[in-house]
């Protein structure tokens, strides 16, 4: 199984002019310019054969803002139909854990500094610091060398990166290339490091004060993507090695516009081609030059980025997490995933140039929804509109399925199948089962509209 995943923006440089090449070139020798004509021909007749190739397979594209779960559901895709690549990915996977594990160990500290840490009228000297601030103190001392190895850790996967949520899919693909994973042997490796300082990343995330401020705070870090700290256990051993599930709980952000290349391996269709494009999220940072540019910029210019990707595309697979009660920050307002995501929604249904696309919608992160709704959350609370409904995941599904069926009615501008699914992508079970449906909704159109059937 062959599988790779490259940038899908183009790579063609500016022209500049070079009188010394010309020179070079009117003074070849007629066997040498017939020998550069010929290899020029040659790159031509290859790239038509791959242009020819991509035109026939099959091509998906992953929309939603970000956190959706597109790279989830793009590694369930994987898992089901590439597992040979799957499997060969696992090593660099195991570093992205780490990195993730390290992430949600900052994340707590970082809250934990806003609420104990002292104003600043306060001395820092240990016996002048308010107890938690003490502790506190006590913590980042104790877990001041897993926290000062993340930069070696990202050097694994991107050497030039600087920034662990900058890390991007492509750059996973790169590390197996290269071959980056540790040896078990080395004194460098992460998993000895992890296992020396396990015992005080389990008293961080155990101990109650903490859990009261995240709770305080009304922070869920168990619902986030990335999530490991309940597995520290199994995950800072030394003979780790990354489940299924694992990787498909692991964050990954996709920053821009990424191209992954599979060859189905098994049924029917096997050595079949698949071409799926993630894009990045409405409200990812755009990665130039290392900054950051403003959200309203940055929204203008994900989203007009995946116009050039709708020509050609079999499929849009549209990821709308169920998650009603978290928001997505913006410069003056707070906007929930779900109007943000029925808002795309609308874009994407009215936009004429899609008016014949299959688009098939994913009611994702089911779980997140479930776990919610047990620990009490109204509803009501956070979308008024669903009024007094019963609060169970049943008829909140419902309730989010019709708006979401509904806008597709009114704004498509001709007449389509809703297709929609309820999914969990860290259920991989019950995804296999719904991306093999999928892939039949899939297949039969691509077949038709290539006048097979």
């Amino acid at each position: 199984m062959k599988a790779s995943a490259t940038l899908a923006l183009s790579s063609h440089h500016p022209t500049t002019f070079n009188p010394e090449s010309i020179a070079l070139e009117t003074s070849t020798t007629p066997e040498e310019a017939e020998r550069i004509s010929k290899e020029i021909d040659e790159e031509i007749q290859e790239a038509k054969k791959v242009l020819e190739r991509k035109r026939k397979a099959i091509q998906i594209l992953l929309l939603g803002q970000s956190e959706s779960g597109k790279s989830s559901v793009l590694k369930n895709f994987q898992l089901v139909f590439s597992p040979r690549n799957f499997q060969n990915e696992r090593a660099a996977w195991k570093t992205i854990i780490h990195l993730n594990l390290i992430a949600s160990i900052k994340k707590i500290l970082s809250v934990l500094e806003e609420e104990w840490a002292p104003s600043g009228e306060h001395s820092t000297k240990p016996q002048n610091l308010p107890p938690l601030a003490r502790e506190l103190k006590l913590i980042k001392l104790g877990l001041s060398p897993l926290l000062s190895f993340e930069s070696s850790l990202m050097k694994m996967i991107s050497p030039d990166t600087r920034n662990a949520q900058c890390i991007c899919g492509n750059e996973v693909a790169e590390a197996v290339k290269r071959r980056r994973s540790p040896s078990p042997a080395n004194e460098n490796d992460p998993s000895l490091v992890l296992a020396a300082s396990k015992g005080d990343v389990v008293s961080l995330w155990e101990n109650s004060a903490v859990q009261d401020v995240l709770e305080k705070r009304q922070i869920r870090l168990q619902d986030s993507p990335g999530f490991f700290l309940d597995d520290i256990d199994r995950i800072a051993s030394h003979d780790y090695d990354p489940t299924d599930l694992d990787i498909i709980k692991a964050r990954l952000r996709t920053v821009g516009v990424e191209e992954h290349h599979l060859v189905i391996e098994k049924g029917i269709d096997a050595g079949s081609e698949v071409y799926i494009i993630d894009v990045g999220g409405a409200r990812s940072a755009v990665r130039t030059t290392g900054y950051h540019l403003p959200e309203s910029i940055s929204n203008v210019l994900q989203r007009a980025s995946w116009v050039p990707y709708f020509d050609e595309v079999n499929a849009i697979l549209f990821l709308a997490p169920l998650a009603f009660n978290q928001c997505l920050e913006r410069t003056q307002r707070s906007t929930g995933w779900l109007e943000d995501s029925l808002s795309l929604w609308r874009e994407i249904c009215s936009n004429k140039l899609l008016a014949a696309a299959n688009i098939i919608l994913f009611l994702n992160k089911k779980d997140v929804l479930t776990a919610t709704l047990a620990a009490g959350t109204s509803v009501k609370k956070y979308v008024p509109s669903y009024g007094d409904g019963p609060n169970d995941v049943a008829h909140v599904t419902k309730y989010f399925r019709d708006k979401f069926r509904g806008y597709h009615r009114r704004f498509s501008p001709i007449a389509r199948p809703f297709i929609c699914y309820e999914t969990s992508a860290v259920d991989t079970s019950s995804m296999a089962a719904i991306l093999m449906g999928v892939r039949e909704i899939i297949l039969r159109r691509h077949l038709r509209e290539g006048e097979i059937l």
